[in-house]
């Protein structure tokens, strides 16, 4: 076989054989197909496509292109659950310690921050100590010792999407739907875990920008899951604005916290809730919101996170500890009414840029930078009220922070949002 001649039969719209599919992807991790054919197939796909045969023979070609975790060792049913990304995404964080703390194992891998799109590692690692690489067998033995462990990707699971996210990331071929739904259910898969949830993001923050295509993408990696015996459910969620309060490393853990300590806004307390329910179904528990909310609020989730922190060596206190920047911007309402637009992809990109996020990989962040809102869409608002409050160690222009307030968008009439759209199971 020959690169090109694999290259040329997708760019005619031809299917590529199981075969076919598996020797590229092979031959590429060993380094015999360079960057630029695999680049040439990325745009290939971009604009022909796949069926979902060639689907999933590419992400089982993913998955066999590294390591694949066993972890039979951990008795119960192990969930997962993964979020294709957006802004002031903090789920994570409560969600893996509730569903634990209900006693199902919760064996996750998490991936960084990119762009406007914030990552769980990142956010962990604002905590003091807290280690994102850990060795398989300790990953193992924790989740049997506490229910749950949350780590970085190890470099020797799906090497092969590593290599291609990297090209893809270059080339404009980020948002097509084999590519995504390859890379994400591959690593779902090498991960280990009996049972899936997927969180597919649809809006202004999202890579998906219409419910249609959320629901096929949805759908593709729900049918790649089952195919190779993984209870999967997506479900397909609101990202029209950030996702609660915070957006930025330490302001998210914060915020986190007050949830799990049942301070939180109530639209993001039931939302978890909700996706709770669901991981907990998959897990093997019927278990009603009521009981889920009183078992959030009553300290339950946060102890586990506690535990999970004191477990990769981060410092429990340092949860606690409250963001310090050198300068702290109020932003006001110029006039009254209801909030009605809160464009989460603006202010995911001006978050980044005063250093919550990176615009490359080797991009340094500021864990302490970032927005918290103090209202959002349906909230009423008079003139003068605090809309939010910015946290920065970069002195920011007057012009800049004008603009800000110039993007939350104030009517007459209220709106109402919901979180979560559609599930696909």
């Amino acid at each position: 076989m020959r690169a090109v001649d694999l290259i040329q039969k997708k760019r005619d719209g031809g299917e590529l054989t199981t075969a076919e599919i598996q020797w590229l992807i092979a031959n590429y991790v060993a380094g015999a197909v360079p960057d630029y054919q695999m680049s040439a197939f990325a745009m290939a796909i971009f604009f022909k496509g796949m069926t979902m045969r060639e689907t999933r023979d590419l992400t089982m070609a993913m998955v066999a292109s590294g390591d694949q975790l066993d972890l039979s060792a951990i008795s119960g049913i192990k969930v997962d659950k993964h979020s294709t990304g957006g802004v002031g995404d903090k789920v994570t964080l409560i969600l893996a310690p509730l569903v634990a703390s209900f006693g199902v194992p919760v064996a996750k891998m998490s991936g960084r921050g990119l762009g406007h799109t914030g990552g769980t590692l990142d956010k962990l690692e604002s905590i003091k100590g807290y280690q994102i690489e850990v060795a398989e067998e300790d990953f193992i033995q924790q989740v049997k010792d506490i229910g749950i462990a949350v780590i970085g990707q190890s470099e020797q699971i799906v090497k092969a999407d590593k290599l291609l996210y990297a090209l893809r990331d270059v080339t404009a071929t980020v948002d097509i739907m084999p590519l995504i739904a390859s890379s994400v259910m591959s690593k779902k898969i090498a991960a280990g875990s009996d049972a899936i949830m997927l969180d597919v993001t649809v809006g202004d923050g999202a890579f998906m920008k219409t419910l249609d295509d959320a629901e096929e993408l949805s759908r593709t990696m729900v049918n790649l899951g089952k195919e190779v015996g993984r209870q999967t459910v997506a479900v397909i969620t609101n990202m029209g604005q950030p996702l609660g309060q915070a957006i930025g490393n330490r302001l998210e853990v914060l915020e986190a916290v007050q949830i799990m300590k049942g301070e939180g806004r109530s639209d993001i307390t039931d939302f978890i809730c909700q996706l709770a329910q669901i991981m907990l179904k998959l897990g093997g528990q019927e278990v009603e919101l009521e009981k889920i909310k009183n078992h959030l609020t009553q300290g339950h989730a946060l102890k586990k996170f506690e535990d999970l922190v004191a477990a990769q060596g981060g410092e429990v206190q340092d949860i606690y500890r409250p963001v310090q920047t050198d300068f702290i911007y109020e932003v006001r309402a110029e006039s009254s009414g209801y909030i009605s637009s809160l464009p989460a992809l603006y202010f995911g990109r001006f978050a980044m840029e005063i250093g919550a996020g990176r615009a490359v990989k080797t991009d340094r962040l500021d864990y302490d930078a970032g927005i918290m809102f103090d209202k959002k869409v349906g909230d009423a608002i008079s003139a003068g009220d605090l809309l939010a409050k910015i946290y920065s160690n970069r002195k920011i222009p007057q012009k800049k922070i004008t603009e800000f307030a110039k993007n939350v968008t104030i009517s007459n009439e209220k709106v109402s949002i919901s979180e979560i759209l559609k599930i696909i199971n």
